[in-house]
Parts: structure tokens; C-alpha cells; sequence
């Protein structure tokens, strides 16, 4: 799983950010590093729910960073923590 956070870009405008060591703060949220699983959360509008954001959110720097771990180069991906 590839965990991300958005930041915040401007007025209402979000980007979301890849943050495979899990230090970055805010609320982060996680997809399979998997183009297909990108487009469908895409559709969905599952990003500013999971995010809890409302606005735009750019999600170019999260769909390079899939692309890059879908070809196995280099971005880590890690398993979610579980909290009980």
C-alpha cells in the first residue's frame, strides 16, 4: 500500500503527495500502487472522503508515484499499521 497526504496548494486546492516513510503530518490515506485501483478511486471521489477535505485535489503527484512503483522503481510501499 502506498500512503499519502494532501497538502495544501491554495484556496480550497489540495495536491496529494506520496509519503512512503509515514512522517509527513495530517491525515494520510492509502491506495495499492496499482494504476486501475488509482482511476477507480478516482471515480469514486474517494480521496476527499478518505482525506476529509473539500475542494480540488490534484492528484498528479500520487498517480507519478504509482506509475513508478507499478514498474517497481523505487517509491516504497509499506503495509498500513493496524490500531486496535
Amino acid at each position: 500500500m502506498l500512503r499519502f497526504v494532501a497538502i495544501e496548494s491554495g484556496p480550497d486546492q489540495f495536491r496529494a503527495v506520496p509519503d512512503p516513510a509515514r512522517r509527513r503530518s495530517g491525515r494520510g490515506a492509502h491506495v495499492h500502487p496499482d494504476p486501475a485501483c488509482l482511476a477507480l478511486a478516482e471515480r469514486r471521489r474517494a480521496f476527499g472522503r478518505a482525506l476529509r477535505i473539500s475542494g480540488v485535489l490534484d492528484t498528479g503527484p500520487l498517480a507519478e508515484a504509482v506509475a513508478t512503483a507499478a514498474h517497481g522503481q523505487g517509491v516504497a510501499v509499506t503495509e498500513p499499521e493496524h490500531t486496535q
